[in-house]
């Protein structure tokens, strides 16, 4: 397979993901093997570039931020957001545990692959592992508010969206929906309402290139604690994308009817329990979703950064 086909995959696979709420792009990128080389590309505004710029050198514009790598990518995701949204949003509507049982097996499995990088893990680790716990957790369990709609308001959703977005774990549009932005966004981008999309990309635009460097920078500097950290906000994720749970309200997100609190269950507590399509399948899919991280970092797509 080419290389570039490689990247386009991995791009469709995180663009799958961030329709998920609860899941992010960030999260598929680590299982990929690509994350360190998407921070590296993402953080390379820097006085090198702009010397680049101002002379006119694309072609050394192009090597410096990675152009091979980030083309074929950002097509991917463009493209599953575009083909595959709908789909997978069916699928949440139509089969929500299964959805989320294939989910849980993923950030399970890729959390401990991310576990087994972290060299000479030490009580230290596990301190910040649970305060990453927590933290996802905490993230995963709120409740939808509303911070107001100025221009303000929309710059920094952008930026705090985009931020999420790459923190494996956290997915922005879960974040837009707490803090009560995602149907105002969603409803200028199909307005096509210039003002509010344009403010939106600018926050999206600043946050991804400073948070992107600041992110490049801890791997650089501090990479097993910061890995412990990405793996407990993985982890504390799990609740939000839990198979078994019980919806408590609803809303409509646009045109979308969007669960807005919810209470995790055991198993055999779902109203009309039937073990086969309530306990076993889900477990199927964990598996599924276990076997697919296994698949994916064993076999074809772990070196598309080599």
């Amino acid at each position: 397979m080419p290389k570039w086909l490689k990247i386009y995959l991995s791009g469709v696979m995180m663009g799958a993901a961030d329709v998920v709420p609860g899941v992010s792009g960030g999260t598929i990128a680590f299982i990929l093997g690509i994350y360190d080389r998407l921070l590296g590309a993402l953080s390379g505004v820097n006085k090198e570039s702009i010397g680049l710029l101002f002379k006119g050198d694309f072609k050394g514009l192009w090597r410096h931020f990675d152009g091979v790598f980030l083309l074929p990518l950002a097509l991917g995701i463009m493209t599953s957001i575009l083909a595959i949204a709908g789909l997978i949003t069916h699928l949440l509507a139509t089969y929500p545990s299964y959805v989320w049982s294939f989910f849980f097996g993923l950030i399970l499995a890729s959390a401990y692959f991310l576990v087994s990088q972290i060299r000479g893990f030490s009580w230290a680790h596990l301190f910040v592992l649970i305060i990453g716990i927590a933290v996802g957790a905490a993230l995963s369990l709120l409740v939808p508010s509303q911070f107001g709609t100025s221009y303000i308001m929309v710059f920094f959703a952008g930026m705090i969206a985009i931020c999420a977005m790459i923190l494996p774990g956290i997915s922005g549009s879960f974040l837009l929906l707490m803090m009560g932005m995602y149907g105002f966004i969603l409803s200028a981008v199909k307005g096509f309402d210039i003002a509010v999309i344009l403010v939106f990309s600018t926050g999206a635009l600043i946050g991804l290139l400073s948070f992107s460097k600041v992110l490049h920078y801890l791997l650089d500097h501090a990479r097993s604690m910061t890995l412990a950290v990405l793996t407990g906000v993985m982890l504390g994720a799990l609740v939000k994308v839990w198979p078994w749970k019980i919806i408590d309200s609803w809303a409509m997100v646009g045109d979308k009817k969007m669960s807005m609190e919810e209470h995790l269950v055991l198993p055999w507590h779902v109203p009309s329990f039937y073990w086969l399509d309530d306990f076993m399948l889900p477990l199927v899919f964990i598996l599924v979703g276990l076997l697919s991280v296994i698949l994916i970092y064993y076999i074809s797509l772990r070196n598309v950064d080599k």
